[in-house]
């Protein structure tokens, strides 16, 4: 079985963060671990407050995994201030981490602040550079490239301008940014657009932790990166069309959908 490992924040509701990114490696058929960053006290309405981790036990949590089971891809999520990042960077390094998927978390879905804006600065020079997939948002990635993202060709622009920062590949998510819920891949040399129906709903928390979950289950199965990128895209939509409609706010979405219809057989995995 193929082993995932995510380095994220806890969201207590469920829908977000660590608890969104073992749903996901589960509905994929892939083996999921986690090193928590941050306790995120959430809803789908608001944050209510963050309690961030040691980098030392960040550091120890990511250790006791690679000393036992050795991660075939690496999902990093929330990383709320320079300590962490820091923490973060220094191991991946240190235990050379392969097909690493970086969502450089900012918001929360309801606009809520996840990240210290101090330390965009080391998330840039730390954190980037590592990333063989980062999948920023329309505001993520005008916060990382200093520019406004409006049109296709923003994204264009926008990804050549990250990638440049030193990542392998850089997703640009359109969202609700963007017609047709367009998403961008760079890969340094071609613009790969990819598209979906628009689905009108506020059940889209937890959506990129899912996305950046389902792209490094399918890194790790052994999709390329282009591959895995539209299976992801395919299994997040599906996941927000039957979202169960739970919470006031920005509801989560359902992450079983396929596997409750149809059972793991097809799931995305070769060898479970």
């Amino acid at each position: 079985m193929k082993k995932v490992l995510s380095i994220a924040g806890s969201d207590c509701s469920g829908g977000a963060g660590i608890q969104a990114d073992l749903k996901t490696f589960s509905a994929h058929g892939v083996f999921g671990m986690t090193a928590i960053v941050s306790v995120v006290a959430e809803n789908t309405a608001r944050v209510i407050d963050i309690m961030n981790v040691s980098a030392e036990m960040i550091g120890e949590q990511i250790d006791a995994v690679y000393e036992d089971i050795v991660p075939d891809a690496v999902k990093v999520g929330m990383l709320s201030a320079a300590p962490q990042m820091e923490a973060v960077a220094t191991k991946l390094i240190e235990h050379g981490s392969v097909n690493v998927v970086i969502d450089p978390v900012m918001f929360a879905k309801n606009g809520d602040p996840l990240m210290d804006f101090g330390s965009i600065d080391t998330l840039i020079e730390k954190i980037l550079p590592l990333a063989d997939v980062l999948t920023p948002n329309i505001p993520e990635a005008e916060h990382i490239a200093k520019m406004k993202v409006e049109t296709t060709g923003d994204m264009e622009k926008a990804a050549e301008i990250i990638h440049a920062m030193g990542c392998r590949n850089v997703l640009i998510k359109g969202g609700n940014h963007i017609p047709d819920a367009q998403d961008l891949l760079f890969d340094g040399s071609t613009h790969h657009h990819f598209k979906t129906r628009y689905i009108e709903t506020q059940s889209t928390h937890g959506t990129g932790c899912t996305y950046s979950s389902a792209i490094a289950s399918n890194l790790a199965i052994g999709y390329p990166v282009e591959e895995a990128v539209r299976r992801a895209k395919d299994y997040v939509t599906t996941a927000i069309e039957h979202a169960p409609n739970i919470g006031h706010g920005c509801g989560a979405v359902h992450h079983f959908w396929d596997l409750y219809r149809d059972g793991l057989q097809n799931a995305a995995r070769e060898d479970y």
